[in-house]
């Protein structure tokens, strides 16, 4: 249950210790009391023993555990940081994700039909950043504890495809290589059709020596590409990736959504939002996630802030016969925001930007009568914000779908359905 019981109170117990009944779940995951004290893995109406250190509460007993409260399913959980509510039933954390929505549009009066979260099933993530560093014993790679710069050696992880844990290996060898006694490598891993695409950052500077052993890594290891800051080392054999028929050789760092289950979400509700709109526009558009789609049956005119991505979205639907007319530009859309004018000319838009949201371009949408938005977003909160722009000025929110693809964490991700009144 997301609502506790209305009986809040707090005693003292005998051996010092403070007893706390947890109210709700604030947007971090954390538990929160009555009192408004943090107590991180724990769930609402469980009643525990804690010391309080200002607003959090440490050293936590569950003294009555919820019946959404379940066994973690990895060994990792209390020492890793990247999952903050696997000892929460999968029920509980869908519906609290949804929670968190319905919570950030009731701060601007907004409802909606709010669909039931689709999760992501677990091993999917196709994309992690290792942390990784130099050892008196080697290197050690692995995710950051929780709440601490210690990095843990993750043996296996419930998130993640089992073939991202795999290039460990690589990364231990380029650390030796790459990273100084002082320094600390972040290596985001990333699955594609070709094998491992790895990109790193902190690095000592590449000089000839550097760049021929990190190349030989390559070779050595079967990876797909090496990007070293932002230089490419080598690439054995191109890392793209399939957006719809596709292939998009996305570049270094690229936008890429976590998993393709959530993809494959947020797509077939972006469809069933779009219809059948014959021109549309696709806002902060990256390497072509949606809009490589909507080929198939609308023409499209895509707009991002990357060249490179732009370029690669270019590429890609070049490359692909049978779909309709793309057209595009590259294009800051928080300085220069499309205008109503430059909007009359499409039936329907996609638009996906970052956790920040699109004031800007929202409120030029807002002038418009562009009839039909999708609004993919990350970020709750700055998505009702723009909601409440498009609402005041005679939009519909029809109803919003939940995505998780971060499972366990508190992040979330959602799609808008606008349609003008």
């Amino acid at each position: 249950m997301l609502q506790p019981s209305k009986a809040i109170r707090r005693i003292k117990n005998q051996v010092g210790m403070d007893e706390y009944l947890i109210k709700r779940l604030g947007h971090l995951g954390d538990g929160i009391t009555e009192e408004g004290y943090f107590a991180p893995l724990t769930l609402p109406d469980e009643r525990v023993s804690a010391e309080r250190e200002g607003k959090d509460l440490k050293s936590i007993k569950i003294l009555n555990p919820s019946d959404d409260r379940v066994k973690p399913p990895c060994p990792h959980f209390k020492s890793c940081g990247g999952c903050v509510l696997q000892h929460a039933s999968d029920a509980f954390v869908a519906e609290w994700k949804v929670s968190v929505v319905r919570e950030a549009l009731a701060t601007h009066n907004l409802e909606t039909d709010l669909r039931p979260c689709l999760t992501s099933p677990t091993y999917s993530r196709r994309r992690a950043t290792f942390t990784a560093r130099r050892t008196k014993k080697g290197a050690l790679a692995g995710f950051h504890a929780k709440a601490s710069d210690t990095v843990i050696d993750i043996q296996n992880c419930t998130l993640v495809r089992p073939e991202l844990l795999e290039a460990k290996a690589a990364i231990h060898a380029l650390t030796l290589l790459g990273a100084s006694r002082k320094s600390v490598l972040k290596v985001q891993v990333t699955c594609s059709r070709a094998g491992l695409d790895l990109a790193v950052s902190g690095g000592k500077a590449l000089d000839r020596a550097l760049e021929t052993a990190l190349a030989e890594q390559v070779q050595m290891f079967s990876l797909a590409r090496l990007t070293w800051e932002d230089d490419v080392i080598a690439v054995r054999s191109s890392p793209v990736q399939s957006f719809g028929r596709a292939k998009v050789l996305p570049p270094p760092y690229a936008f890429l959504q976590a998993t393709k289950e959530g993809e494959q979400d947020l797509l077939k509700t972006v469809i069933s939002i779009i219809g059948g709109a014959g021109s549309v526009l696709d806002l902060f558009s990256g390497c072509g996630t949606f809009a490589l789609p909507l080929l198939e049956t609308a023409e499209v005119h895509a707009v991002e802030g990357d060249k490179d991505m732009m370029r690669a979205l270019d590429k890609a639907w070049r490359e692909t016969s049978g779909l309709k007319k793309l057209t595009h530009e590259t294009r800051d859309l928080y300085r220069r925001p499309l205008l109503p004018d430059e909007l009359a000319r499409f039936e329907a838009t996609v638009i996906d930007p970052p956790r920040a949201g699109a004031k800007a371009q929202v409120s030029e949408l807002a002038k418009g009568d562009l009839k039909t938005i999708a609004y993919v977003s990350c970020n709750p909160i700055s998505f009702a914000a723009d909601a409440a722009i498009l609402c005041a000025a005679g939009y519909h929110l029809q109803f919003v779908q939940t995505v998780d693809q971060f499972r366990w964490s508190n992040h979330i991700e959602l799609v808008g359905a606008f349609e003008l009144m």
